[in-house]
Parts: C-alpha cells; sequence; structure tokens
C-alpha cells in the first residue's frame, strides 16, 4: 500500500473511533446529568432527539459541501466542531445550553459521519461489504470500552474535585483533535477535481422505490442500534438496581459483540448477499432483545447478545448504495442518510415519551419502582420492535430487488 493509502486508512478507521467513543460515552453519563438538571424520562428523550437533529442539520449540507469545499476540509471542520463542543458541553450551565452543546456535536459526527461514508465508497470498490464492515468495526471498539472509561473517568479525583461527566466530555472529545493530523497529510479521492462520475440526482433517487427501501431500513435499524447506548445503561440501573459500573460494563459487553460482529461477519455479508444478512441479522437482534426483557434481570446478557445482530447493518446498508449508485453514491448517501436522521429524531423522542405513557397508564396504583419497571421495558420493547420491523422491510426490499434481478 501506498503512503497516502495508509493515511487514507488512519483518517476512516480514526475517525470511527472518534465517532464511537463521542456517541457512547453518554450512557453512564445521562444518569448524571438527568440528576444535575433534575429532568425526566421525556426531557431525556427530547435531548436524544436534539442529538439526531444536529445529525439531521449536518446529512443536509455535508455533501454538497464536501463537493464544495473537498472531503479533507470537510473532514477537519467536523473534527474541530466536536473539540469545541466539548468545552461547551463542559461549561453548560442549564439544559438549554446542555441541549445546544450536544447539537454541536451531532453537527460535527453527522459531518464526520457522511464524509466518511463517501471516501469508503470511493475507496473500498472491492469487497465492499466487508471493507465496510471492518471500517465500522473501529466504531465498535471505542464504542465497547466507552462506557467503563467514561463511568471511571466521572469519577476520578482532579484538583481536588470529581471530574464529572463535564470533564470526561471534555477530554473524550478532545481526542477528535488526533485525526486532524493525517487529514492534512492525505491526499483525499475526489479533492483533486477529478471527475467522479456523479450523475444521480436527488429528484431521481427519489423517485426509485429501491431508495425509499432502503431508508426505511436503515432507519429501523440505527434507530434501535442508537438507542441501546442511550438507554441500556438507564434500564439496567432503574429497573434492576444495578450500579453504573456495572450497568456500564454491560454496555461494553454489547459493543465487544457488537464490534465482534463487524470484524467477522463483513465476508459473509459479502457471500451470502447483502440483503439476505440484513434480514437474518435484524431479526436475531429483535428477538434477543424482546427475549431479554420476558426473561428478566438474569437474561440481562441477551441485550449484549443483540448487538451481534444490530452491528452490521449500518455498513450493509452503505455497501448496497455503492453498489447500486456507483455513479451517484454521495447523492444517495446524502438522501438516505438525511431521511434516516428524521426517523432518529423521531425514534428518540418517542422511547422518552412511550416510557412516561407507559408508567401512567400501567402503573397506576403501583408502586412508583414498578410503574417505572415497566415504562422502561415498554421503551426497551419499543427498540426491539424496531430490529424487528427492519428485518420484515429488509424482506419486502429483497422481493423487490429479486424479482427484477438486482439483487446485491
Amino acid at each position: 500500500m501506498k503512503r497516502n493509502d495508509w493515511l487514507l486508512l488512519l483518517v476512516v478507521f480514526g475517525g470511527f473511533l472518534v465517532f464511537g467513543f463521542s456517541e457512547n460515552v453518554k450512557g453512564p453519563a445521562i444518569p448524571r446529568m438527568q440528576a444535575d438538571f433534575s429532568l425526566n424520562e421525556t426531557q431525556l428523550g427530547m435531548l436524544l432527539a436534539f442529538n439526531s437533529l444536529g445529525y439531521l442539520v449536518a446529512c443536509s449540507f455535508t455533501g454538497a459541501l464536501s463537493g464544495r469545499i473537498g472531503i479533507k476540509r470537510t473532514g477537519i471542520i467536523a473534527f474541530a466542531s466536536m473539540a469545541v463542543s466539548g468545552v461547551l458541553l463542559y461549561v453548560s450551565a442549564n439544559y438549554v445550553h446542555l441541549s445546544a452543546s450536544y447539537f454541536l456535536m451531532y453537527i460535527g459526527n453527522g459531518m464526520l459521519e457522511i464524509g466518511l461514508a463517501i471516501m469508503a465508497a470511493r475507496i473500498f470498490t472491492k469487497n465492499t461489504g466487508a471493507m465496510m464492515n471492518l471500517s465500522h468495526f473501529f466504531y465498535g471498539l471505542s464504542s465497547a470500552v466507552a462506557p467503563i472509561v467514561a463511568a471511571s473517568m466521572m469519577g476520578w479525583n482532579v484538583f481536588g474535585g470529581e471530574l464529572g461527566w463535564r470533564g470526561m466530555y471534555l477530554i473524550m472529545l478532545s481526542l477528535s483533535l488526533l485525526p486532524i493530523l493525517p487529514s492534512l497529510m492525505a491526499k483525499f479521492p475526489g479533492d483533486g477535481g477529478e471527475e467522479q462520475g456523479e450523475r444521480l440526482t436527488l429528484k431521481s433517487v427519489s423517485k426509485d422505490p429501491v431508495a425509499w427501501l432502503i431508508v426505511l431500513v436503515l432507519s429501523l435499524g440505527v434507530v434501535s442500534e442508537l438507542a441501546v447506548g442511550g438507554w441500556l445503561v438507564n434500564y439496567l440501573e432503574k429497573a434492576y438496581d444495578w450500579s453504573t459500573g456495572a450497568a456500564s460494563r454491560m454496555l461494553s459487553i454489547f459493543f465487544v459483540f457488537f464490534m465482534g460482529a463487524r470484524l467477522f461477519l463483513g465476508p459473509v455479508t459479502d457471500k451470502i448477499g447483502y440483503t439476505l444478512s440484513i434480514i437474518l441479522m435484524s431479526a436475531f437482534s429483535g428477538l434477543c432483545s424482546l427475549a431479554a426483557i420476558v426473561i428478566g434481570e438474569p437474561g440481562a446478557i441477551l441485550f449484549a447478545v443483540a448487538g451481534i445482530g444490530i452491528a452490521p447493518i449500518y455498513p450493509t446498508v452503505m455497501a448496497i448504495i455503492a453498489k447500486r449508485y456507483p455513479r451517484g453514491t454521495e447523492t444517495a448517501i446524502t438522501f438516505t442518510v438525511t431521511l434516516m436522521g428524521i426517523a432518529c429524531v423521531i425514534g428518540n423522542l418517542l422511547i422518552g415519551v412511550i416510557i412516561d405513557g407507559a408508567r401512567k397508564l400501567f402503573g397506576a396504583g403501583k408502586e412508583a419502582k414498578e410503574s417505572l419497571t415497566l415504562g422502561l421495558q415498554a421503551g426497551y420493547g419499543f427498540i426491539a420492535l424496531l430490529a424487528l420491523l427492519c428485518s420484515a422491510s429488509c424482506i419486502v426490499l429483497y422481493v423487490y430487488l429479486r424479482r427484477r434481478n438486482e439483487l446485491v
């Protein structure tokens, strides 16, 4: 491999490492934020919805921005904005400031993810499913250690006081400055002005039924995936009275399975087909989560095992897009991920509302702990349902493509 190829891999893999940290340290931090600002579950759902809204805003302009100023500059801006958001989180004084800081962080995350997806689609033209999953493996790698590291860091004694969630976010998001160095040194595909053959327009993509089915599959899978990082620690702490450390370890185990699936199942997706892979894996994830809820605390490990099924969905969908729209990948990714962002805003808000609604509906006359547990079970049941619906929608996509002899 050439020096530039290594530099590009450092940016891609390093970018996903940073993304995993920034996304998944929130699990242990959220209960502390809730206590500091006296937030209820609906407000937590709104906070996570603001995350998705920032991501959505970034998705709406990143493709065009990368075409105008190049992927290199777009990536550097993304990394820098995430570092700035760490500073703002550290000094946030109320719920509004906290939400605004999260919003900025997810603008950076959204810019980064779109840029990395475009870059990966241009670089990985062979064994696309395996290489996409390998790239996203690094997201799983950092995600696996992020909850444990975050929980530990919040308890550090620094300058005579506890570091807390503010200091933890400041340090973790400062890591986003590291990939800027290889970014400055590398030459990025498409940034030299060469023709990329992008002839696809948003209008033409929007007329393709397959594009809408891809959006549905990706949205259901990603909302289910991201919800685990936001709600699992909260669920285990409040439903089973687990300590923050124990709950964070279970979230880390989830990401160990998640990471392993992306490392080892990527070649499988190339072999049996991308759509069939998603059908089987998302169904497995949903059934594991439902089983964990039904069994109760003894079955809590199944929450983690569900990571095996949910992990390959995003990179495998990116492989489908790269193969189906080779001469308009940026446009197709912008269309798909922007609409997915809308679904993430709605999905995160719904989970919080479902938890509070179920508490009031089914918890009347019950003790506060029991009613909260019922609400959390309803919310997590919705997360499991999303994974099952992802599988069902991909069956529709599979049948549609097979009838037209267009399976990938």
